[in-house]
Protein backbone atom coordinates (compact mmCIF):
# COMPACT_ATOMS: atom_id res chain seq x y z
CA UNK A 1 0.00 0.00 0.00
CA UNK A 2 1.39 3.41 -1.00
CA UNK A 3 2.43 5.78 1.77
CA UNK A 4 0.64 9.13 1.40
CA UNK A 5 2.04 10.92 4.45
CA UNK A 6 4.96 10.35 6.81
CA UNK A 7 5.20 12.49 9.95
CA UNK A 8 8.30 12.42 12.15
CA UNK A 9 8.69 14.11 15.55
CA UNK A 10 6.15 16.88 14.87
CA UNK A 11 6.28 19.41 17.71
CA UNK A 12 4.48 22.66 18.47
CA UNK A 13 5.21 24.94 21.43
CA UNK A 14 3.53 28.23 22.28
CA UNK A 15 5.59 30.75 24.20
CA UNK A 16 9.26 31.73 24.44
CA UNK A 17 10.32 28.23 25.49
CA UNK A 18 13.22 27.11 27.67
CA UNK A 19 15.46 24.08 28.15
CA UNK A 20 12.99 22.50 30.58
CA UNK A 21 9.82 22.64 28.41
CA UNK A 22 9.96 19.09 27.08
CA UNK A 23 11.57 17.51 30.14
CA UNK A 24 8.99 18.83 32.64
CA UNK A 25 5.76 18.38 30.67
CA UNK A 26 3.73 15.49 29.33
CA UNK A 27 1.63 12.66 30.78
CA UNK A 28 4.19 11.85 33.50
CA UNK A 29 3.77 15.41 34.88
CA UNK A 30 0.05 15.62 34.07
CA UNK A 31 0.50 18.97 32.32
CA UNK A 32 1.60 20.49 29.03
CA UNK A 33 2.50 23.83 30.63
CA UNK A 34 6.18 24.30 31.44
CA UNK A 35 6.57 25.13 35.16
CA UNK A 36 9.74 27.13 34.48
CA UNK A 37 8.69 29.50 31.67
CA UNK A 38 4.92 28.99 31.27
CA UNK A 39 5.15 27.89 27.62
CA UNK A 40 2.55 25.43 26.36
CA UNK A 41 3.84 22.25 24.72
CA UNK A 42 0.84 21.57 22.47
CA UNK A 43 2.50 18.64 20.66
CA UNK A 44 5.85 16.92 21.05
CA UNK A 45 7.46 14.33 18.79
CA UNK A 46 4.24 13.12 17.15
CA UNK A 47 5.11 10.49 14.52
CA UNK A 48 2.97 8.34 12.22
CA UNK A 49 2.51 7.10 8.66
CA UNK A 50 -0.68 7.25 6.61
CA UNK A 51 -1.29 4.98 3.62
CA UNK A 52 -3.56 5.32 0.61
CA UNK A 53 -7.21 4.69 1.44
CA UNK A 54 -6.51 4.49 5.17
CA UNK A 55 -8.35 6.35 7.93
CA UNK A 56 -6.13 7.26 10.88
CA UNK A 57 -7.84 8.35 14.10
CA UNK A 58 -6.23 10.73 16.57
CA UNK A 59 -8.00 10.51 19.91
CA UNK A 60 -7.67 12.38 23.18
CA UNK A 61 -9.30 14.84 25.54
CA UNK A 62 -9.49 18.56 24.89
CA UNK A 63 -5.98 20.03 25.07
CA UNK A 64 -4.25 16.75 24.22
CA UNK A 65 -2.67 18.22 21.07
CA UNK A 66 -4.63 16.25 18.49
CA UNK A 67 -6.06 19.27 16.65
CA UNK A 68 -2.73 21.09 16.80
CA UNK A 69 -1.03 18.27 14.91
CA UNK A 70 -3.59 18.38 12.10
CA UNK A 71 -3.56 22.18 11.87
CA UNK A 72 0.23 22.09 11.45
CA UNK A 73 -0.19 19.63 8.57
CA UNK A 74 -2.75 21.93 6.91
CA UNK A 75 -0.43 24.94 7.40
CA UNK A 76 -2.84 26.71 9.77
CA UNK A 77 -0.05 26.71 12.34
CA UNK A 78 3.75 26.68 12.07
CA UNK A 79 5.36 23.71 13.85
CA UNK A 80 8.26 24.21 16.23
CA UNK A 81 10.02 21.12 14.95
CA UNK A 82 9.67 17.88 13.06
CA UNK A 83 9.26 16.73 9.49
CA UNK A 84 6.30 15.72 7.31
CA UNK A 85 6.58 14.29 3.80
CA UNK A 86 3.53 14.10 1.53
CA UNK A 87 3.60 11.83 -1.53
CA UNK A 88 1.36 12.40 -4.55
CA UNK A 89 1.62 10.73 -7.95
CA UNK A 90 5.33 10.03 -7.66
CA UNK A 91 6.20 13.46 -6.23
CA UNK A 92 7.30 14.04 -2.64
CA UNK A 93 6.87 17.29 -0.73
CA UNK A 94 8.56 18.12 2.58
CA UNK A 95 5.66 20.14 3.97
CA UNK A 96 7.44 22.30 6.51
CA UNK A 97 10.24 23.25 4.13
CA UNK A 98 7.89 24.77 1.54
CA UNK A 99 7.44 28.54 1.42
CA UNK A 100 3.99 30.07 2.04
CA UNK A 101 3.08 30.23 -1.66
CA UNK A 102 4.09 26.61 -2.22
CA UNK A 103 2.09 25.54 0.85
CA UNK A 104 -1.04 27.36 -0.39
CA UNK A 105 -0.67 25.80 -3.84
CA UNK A 106 -0.25 22.29 -2.43
CA UNK A 107 -3.16 22.64 0.01
CA UNK A 108 -5.45 23.95 -2.73
CA UNK A 109 -4.57 21.03 -5.01
CA UNK A 110 -4.14 18.07 -2.67
CA UNK A 111 -5.66 18.67 0.79
CA UNK A 112 -9.20 18.94 2.09
CA UNK A 113 -9.94 20.27 5.59
CA UNK A 114 -13.19 20.09 7.56
CA UNK A 115 -13.22 22.01 10.85
CA UNK A 116 -15.39 21.54 13.93
CA UNK A 117 -16.52 25.16 13.53
CA UNK A 118 -17.95 25.67 10.01
CA UNK A 119 -17.06 29.39 10.25
CA UNK A 120 -13.40 28.38 9.86
CA UNK A 121 -14.02 26.36 6.71
CA UNK A 122 -16.77 28.31 4.96
CA UNK A 123 -17.21 31.88 3.76
CA UNK A 124 -20.58 32.86 5.23
CA UNK A 125 -20.87 35.89 2.94
CA UNK A 126 -21.16 33.83 -0.26
CA UNK A 127 -23.53 31.04 -1.24
CA UNK A 128 -23.01 27.33 -0.63
CA UNK A 129 -22.27 26.89 -4.33
CA UNK A 130 -19.99 29.92 -4.22
CA UNK A 131 -17.90 28.27 -1.49
CA UNK A 132 -17.35 25.25 -3.71
CA UNK A 133 -16.62 27.50 -6.70
CA UNK A 134 -14.03 29.37 -4.64
CA UNK A 135 -12.19 26.09 -4.03
CA UNK A 136 -12.38 25.08 -7.68
CA UNK A 137 -11.07 28.46 -8.83
CA UNK A 138 -8.08 28.05 -6.51
CA UNK A 139 -7.40 24.77 -8.33
CA UNK A 140 -7.62 26.65 -11.67
CA UNK A 141 -11.01 25.34 -12.79
CA UNK A 142 -12.44 28.44 -14.43
CA UNK A 143 -15.27 27.32 -16.72
CA UNK A 144 -18.52 28.59 -15.19
CA UNK A 145 -20.66 25.73 -16.50
CA UNK A 146 -18.17 23.12 -15.24
CA UNK A 147 -18.02 24.78 -11.83
CA UNK A 148 -21.82 24.89 -11.60
CA UNK A 149 -22.13 21.23 -12.57
CA UNK A 150 -19.44 20.19 -10.09
CA UNK A 151 -21.02 22.19 -7.25
CA UNK A 152 -24.44 20.67 -7.96
CA UNK A 153 -22.97 17.16 -8.02
CA UNK A 154 -21.06 17.65 -4.75
CA UNK A 155 -24.03 19.12 -2.89
CA UNK A 156 -26.24 16.25 -4.04
CA UNK A 157 -23.57 13.77 -2.98
CA UNK A 158 -23.49 15.31 0.51
CA UNK A 159 -27.30 15.41 0.60
CA UNK A 160 -27.72 19.16 0.33
CA UNK A 161 -30.61 19.97 -1.99
CA UNK A 162 -29.28 21.58 -5.18
CA UNK A 163 -32.13 24.13 -4.98
CA UNK A 164 -30.34 25.59 -1.95
CA UNK A 165 -27.04 26.01 -3.78
CA UNK A 166 -27.48 29.78 -4.03
CA UNK A 167 -28.36 30.25 -0.34
CA UNK A 168 -25.89 31.57 2.24
CA UNK A 169 -24.49 28.97 4.68
CA UNK A 170 -25.73 31.06 7.62
CA UNK A 171 -29.27 30.00 6.66
CA UNK A 172 -28.38 26.33 7.13
CA UNK A 173 -28.44 24.14 10.22
CA UNK A 174 -25.15 23.07 11.82
CA UNK A 175 -25.34 19.64 10.20
CA UNK A 176 -26.07 21.17 6.79
CA UNK A 177 -23.13 23.57 7.20
CA UNK A 178 -20.86 20.58 7.87
CA UNK A 179 -22.16 18.90 4.71
CA UNK A 180 -21.38 22.02 2.65
CA UNK A 181 -17.93 22.13 4.28
CA UNK A 182 -17.34 18.50 3.29
CA UNK A 183 -18.57 19.22 -0.26
CA UNK A 184 -16.13 22.14 -0.47
CA UNK A 185 -13.26 20.00 0.84
CA UNK A 186 -14.04 17.30 -1.74
CA UNK A 187 -14.28 19.75 -4.67
CA UNK A 188 -10.82 18.89 -5.99
CA UNK A 189 -10.92 15.16 -5.14
CA UNK A 190 -8.06 15.59 -2.65
CA UNK A 191 -5.88 12.56 -1.92
CA UNK A 192 -5.75 13.67 1.75
CA UNK A 193 -8.75 14.74 3.84
CA UNK A 194 -8.35 16.15 7.38
CA UNK A 195 -11.37 16.07 9.70
CA UNK A 196 -11.19 17.96 13.00
CA UNK A 197 -14.03 17.05 15.42
CA UNK A 198 -16.58 17.28 12.59
CA UNK A 199 -19.47 15.72 14.55
CA UNK A 200 -19.02 17.60 17.84
CA UNK A 201 -22.12 19.55 18.85
CA UNK A 202 -24.41 17.91 16.28
CA UNK A 203 -27.56 15.90 17.07
CA UNK A 204 -27.00 12.15 17.16
CA UNK A 205 -29.02 11.53 14.00
CA UNK A 206 -27.04 14.22 12.15
CA UNK A 207 -23.78 12.78 13.51
CA UNK A 208 -24.70 9.35 12.16
CA UNK A 209 -25.50 10.75 8.72
CA UNK A 210 -22.20 12.67 8.56
CA UNK A 211 -20.22 9.58 9.60
CA UNK A 212 -22.00 7.45 7.00
CA UNK A 213 -21.11 10.06 4.38
CA UNK A 214 -17.42 10.03 5.41
CA UNK A 215 -17.29 6.22 5.16
CA UNK A 216 -19.00 6.30 1.77
CA UNK A 217 -16.47 8.84 0.47
CA UNK A 218 -13.56 6.74 1.72
CA UNK A 219 -14.92 3.54 0.19
CA UNK A 220 -15.73 5.13 -3.17
CA UNK A 221 -12.65 7.26 -3.71
CA UNK A 222 -10.01 5.59 -1.47
CA UNK A 223 -9.22 9.00 -0.01
CA UNK A 224 -6.73 8.91 2.88
CA UNK A 225 -8.08 10.60 5.99
CA UNK A 226 -6.99 11.78 9.42
CA UNK A 227 -9.91 11.98 11.85
CA UNK A 228 -9.43 13.98 15.06
CA UNK A 229 -11.97 13.30 17.79
CA UNK A 230 -12.53 12.70 21.49
CA UNK A 231 -15.46 10.38 20.68
CA UNK A 232 -14.64 6.67 20.87
CA UNK A 233 -17.75 5.87 18.83
CA UNK A 234 -16.38 7.89 15.91
CA UNK A 235 -12.99 6.18 16.25
CA UNK A 236 -14.59 2.72 16.37
CA UNK A 237 -16.68 3.37 13.25
CA UNK A 238 -14.13 5.16 11.07
CA UNK A 239 -10.51 4.53 12.01
CA UNK A 240 -8.32 1.66 10.80
CA UNK A 241 -5.50 2.71 13.13
CA UNK A 242 -5.52 5.09 16.08
CA UNK A 243 -3.12 7.36 17.95
CA UNK A 244 -4.00 8.26 21.53
CA UNK A 245 -2.67 11.62 22.76
CA UNK A 246 -2.37 13.17 26.21
CA UNK A 247 -0.71 16.47 27.12
CA UNK A 248 0.86 16.77 23.67
CA UNK A 249 2.36 13.27 23.53
CA UNK A 250 1.33 10.07 21.77
CA UNK A 251 0.85 7.56 24.58
CA UNK A 252 -0.43 4.63 22.51
CA UNK A 253 -0.76 3.70 18.85
CA UNK A 254 -1.98 0.64 16.97
CA UNK A 255 -4.89 -0.99 15.17
CA UNK A 256 -8.15 0.55 16.38
CA UNK A 257 -9.73 -2.77 17.39
CA UNK A 258 -6.62 -3.62 19.38
CA UNK A 259 -6.58 -0.31 21.21
CA UNK A 260 -10.29 -0.35 22.06
CA UNK A 261 -10.43 -4.03 23.06
CA UNK A 262 -7.09 -4.29 24.86
CA UNK A 263 -5.72 -0.83 25.72
CA UNK A 264 -2.23 -0.92 27.19
CA UNK A 265 -1.68 2.60 28.53
CA UNK A 266 -3.49 3.59 31.74
CA UNK A 267 -4.85 6.76 30.09
CA UNK A 268 -6.30 4.79 27.15
CA UNK A 269 -7.79 2.31 29.61
CA UNK A 270 -9.57 5.18 31.40
CA UNK A 271 -10.86 6.63 28.11
CA UNK A 272 -12.24 3.28 27.00
CA UNK A 273 -13.74 2.52 30.42
CA UNK A 274 -15.46 5.93 30.50
CA UNK A 275 -17.26 5.14 27.25
CA UNK A 276 -18.64 1.79 28.44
Amino acid sequence: MDKVLSVEALSKRYGKGCQHCFALTGPAFDTNICPECGSVVAAHEVSFDLHQGEILGIMGESGSGKSTAVKCLYFDQIPTGGRAVFNDQGESFSLFELNAAQQRRLASRCFGMVYQNPHLGLNFDISAGGNIAERLLMARVDNYADIRRRATSLLERTEVMSERMDELPRNFSGGMQQRVQIAKALAINPPLLLLDEVTTGLDLSVQAAILDLILEIQQQSRTSMIVVTHDLGVIRLLADRTLVMKHGRVVETGLTDQILEDPQHAYTQRLVASAL
